[in-house]
């Protein structure tokens, strides 16, 4: 199946449907509608404490992180031994859809129910990636993997780009269509869900999934396969984090990545709010900027591809950590609408590089055979760094009163990465994947 261009086409689609919800729903729209009407002018007081929207935002990102965190090694361990990647992506798809299209009935106050539906769409959107990232090692060969990859994320941008550009037309233009800036929000966070479950019908059409070679073990057969498949998942959980022990390098990636992905997580997912709350800038630019980030980061994305085939996929990724730093820094002091547009260029080029390399590296020395187990780990490492870092955020905010100083502290987290993923050795590397039984 591997370099199959219809089945590529099929995993290529989704990142194309779901990228409307992470850029319309959680880096855009909601994040400002949050703030400006669910949660009343100056923040809810809770134990003797006010927090902002700001804080409170932070803490949701955060808890959503740390519920995937608990059950995704788990998920894609039972994938791998039961052949159900696709099930398992098509299942949590249309759940996180279905709960992005209810968060439309979330108005003013409605704090709890916004909420509970944020989490559960959060929650479905990141297990889903777990089985759809597992795809790529079957899907494409080693020396397609950084580029293929780097194309779902240009999919990915150019459809949330689409979908978030109809959404800003409607919000821009609501005063002209009778309805209210309110409503205006509302429905865009509704087409997004709307788009998400739509566009993956071509992802379910489209990709396969070879059956299995492995069977559950004698002793399990008798017990129903829900409760078979949990305790295989638990016992290979395990067995998998013994085994990382003898992926010295792998680990140390996965380290790596943790470290440097709170920086990006954190940047992705207070942005908006960051530029609302903090520097007061109007929605207008708001929704520009990330517009402008949408559509720069496609060519980010291939750009890096590019980059990697010259200097390897290591070498590209630690350029655009150094790039990430400098956002950070530069976020730290601007001012004014025109600084912000400046500085959407910018991520937009680091984002598109840094996603789809950290994904392609990452999946070219992984054993095949448990690649929704492994990438199960490595969502691990990734919501357990959406855990931390929107919560560094969060409570340097709440002590220092100023989002200013939890944007540079950012900076911290990039260095160190950078300097943890510069002693990977990829020879290494790929040599103990190819030693390992799983393989």
């Amino acid at each position: 199946m591997s370099n199959n261009q219809k089945q590529i086409f099929g995993w290529l689609m989704y990142d194309w449907a779901n990228s409307a919800y992470i850029t319309t729903v959680v880096v855009a729209v909601l994040p400002a509608y949050f703030a400006a009407v669910v949660v009343p002018k100056g923040g809810i007081s809770f134990g003797g404490t006010l927090y902002s929207a700001t804080t409170i935002w932070g803490f949701l990102i955060s808890l959503s992180a740390f519920i995937v965190f608990l059950i995704a090694p788990v998920m894609g361990a039972i994938s791998d031994f039961s052949a159900s990647k696709k099930k398992f992506l098509m299942a949590f798809c249309y759940s996180g859809s279905f709960a992005t299209c209810l968060l439309f009935f979330s108005q003013a106050g409605d704090l709890v129910q916004t909420i509970i539906l944020l989490l559960i769409a959060q929650v479905c959107f990141v297990s889903a990636n777990i089985f759809y990232d597992a795809f790529l090692p079957s899907l494409a060969s080693e020396d397609q993997m950084d580029w293929i990859s780097g194309k779902g994320f240009a999919y990915g941008y150019v459809g949330g780009g689409l979908q978030f550009a109809l959404s800003l037309g409607l919000i821009a233009g609501h005063q002209a269509l009778g309805i209210s800036a309110e409503l205006a929000a509302r429905l865009a966070i509704l087409m997004a869900g709307f788009w998400w479950g739509g566009f993956s019908i071509f992802t379910f059409l489209y990709l396969k999934e070879a059956p299995t070679l492995e069977r559950l073990p004698v002793e399990y057969r008798h017990l129903p396969s829900g409760i078979a498949y949990l305790k295989v998942g638990l016992i290979r959980t395990v067995v998998t984090l013994r085994k990382l022990q003898y992926f010295k390098q792998l680990l140390s990636f996965l380290i790596a990545y943790m470290i440097y992905n709170n920086g990006i997580q954190t940047v992705v997912v207070m942005a908006t709010i960051y530029g609302t709350e903090e520097l007061k800038f109007s929605t207008n630019v708001l929704m520009i900027t990330l517009l402008v980030i949408q559509f720069v980061s496609v060519g980010g994305a291939l750009a890096f591809s590019k980059l990697a085939e010259k200097i390897s996929a290591k070498k590209a990724l630690m350029v655009s950590l150094v790039g990430w730093s400098f956002v950070v820094i530069y976020a730290y002091f601007l001012t004014t609408p025109t600084e912000y547009f400046i500085l959407g260029g910018i991520v937009g080029l680091v984002q598109g590089g840094s996603q789809s390399l950290s994904r392609s590296f990452y999946g070219s020395i992984i054993p095949v055979h448990a690649a929704a187990e492994f990438y199960g780990f490595y969502s691990v490492f990734n919501k357990g760094s959406a855990i931390i870092g929107p919560l560094v955020f969060a409570l340097i905010r709440q002590i220092t009163g100023t989002a200013r100083t939890s944007i540079l502290s950012l900076i911290i987290f990039f260095i160190l990465g950078l300097i943890i993923l510069a002693g990977v050795n990829v020879e290494q590397a790929k040599a103990a994947k190819a030693a390992s039984p799983l393989n």
